[in-house]
């Protein structure tokens, strides 16, 4: 962390303490558990998660993002593990990147945080229990890639505007509870799923309704991903233990986490410093284009086609219009009219 200015470093105890204590219990387990072959025999999940913490530090997506479609559509492994191994990382990646951020002092939107923290308590555990179960393995890989084609498409359309916005408009605070649990709930149903998508939905609320800074947007979500793993990972261990039968934990979950832990610890909080040091733009653009990617990827190596791929792509299109309603309701615009008039409705001035 040489970057840093030796003025912070005293208020970055916490985030120093959760180091040693975390780099120590990982030593522990390595040493005292003989596992240091199985650290070393998994380095392609390691040098993965490099890549992956970073972009979970420096980006509204977690890790679970690049690490879902490398685990699942590259070393053919179920949507089932590759949702798991997210959560498990997500769970000392982000974790670490939020003491790092609330250690340094970065500004968070706790009036849609807070709620959005209790709706995932509600959220989680539910999609965990009654939901994920209930979903194929080909539609765990077909959710996770259209939520985060979705989400590329809705960046490259509205980069430039989003990464020129600055403050937040207050046009939509007295609403901060409904929809902070909203966010919640419906994002931790879907995280419960494909490991991921509950930071998406904070983000884009946060950018698209609330017009705010990306520097308040990405924060927020990266501490909502980080909430939202270990509660994840927490309930599928519980119930995994419970009814083992339906809730199954592959053992290759705890190996993966072993080899890319201590990676994951630093490259998330690198992400979170770096990204204040550079133009967002550049690293916004490759992900998108990488999101974009992955759901080709996945169309062509699951083979989908005919009912399957319609559906795919109307998941597409359904999120898009859902981003495009947010943009123009943060606008003060009624997105959609009945009549044929290309004029809106109603149009109102931000002024908080």
């Amino acid at each position: 962390m040489g970057f840093l200015p030796l003025k912070s470093l005293p208020r970055l105890w916490p985030f120093y303490v959760w180091l040693i204590l975390f780099y120590g219990i990982w030593l522990g387990i390595v040493v005292f558990g003989q596992y240091a072959g199985t650290v070393l025999s998994h380095w392609p999940i390691a040098l993965t998660m490099s890549v992956g913490s970073y972009v979970a530090g420096s980006t509204p997506m977690g890790g679970g993002t690049v690490a879902f479609p490398v685990l699942v559509l590259l070393f053919e492994m179920p949507g089932s593990l590759g949702r798991n191994f997210g959560l498990a990382i997500q769970s000392i990646g982000m974790v670490s990147a939020s003491i790092y951020i609330l250690s340094s002092g970065r500004t968070v939107d706790w009036g849609l945080l807070r709620p959005a923290l209790i709706g995932v308590l509600l959220g989680m555990p539910l999609g965990a229990t009654w939901v994920a179960p209930a979903i194929s393995d080909l539609w765990v890989k077909l959710i996770f890639a259209v939520i985060w084609a979705s989400f590329g498409i809705m960046h490259l359309v509205k980069l430039r505007e989003l990464v020129a916005a600055t403050g937040v408009s207050q046009r939509w605070r007295c609403y901060d509870v409904p929809i902070g649990l909203w966010i919640g709930i419906t994002g931790g149903v879907a995280s419960s799923i494909t490991g991921v998508g509950i930071d998406m939905l904070i983000y884009a609320t946060l950018v698209l309704l609330y017009r705010a800074d990306l520097k308040l947007a990405i924060p927020t979500s990266v501490i909502l991903m980080a909430f939202t793993s270990v509660v994840g990972i927490a309930s599928n261990l519980l119930l995994a233990s419970w009814h083992p039968s339906i809730y199954r934990v592959d053992p290759e979950v705890f190996t993966n986490w072993l080899a890319a832990a201590p990676i994951v610890a630093l490259g998330a909080p690198f992400g979170a410093l770096v990204v204040n040091l550079i133009s967002r733009t550049p690293t916004l653009v490759i992900v998108s284009l990488l999101c974009i990617g992955q759901f080709v990827w996945t169309l062509v190596h699951e083979q989908v086609s005919g009912l399957t791929l319609l559906g795919a792509l109307a998941g597409v299109l359904l999120f898009n219009v859902m981003f495009h309603g947010l943009y123009h309701l943060g606008r003060g615009e009624v997105p959609f009219t009945l009549s044929n008039s290309a004029d809106h409705l109603a149009t109102e001035e931000a002024d908080g």
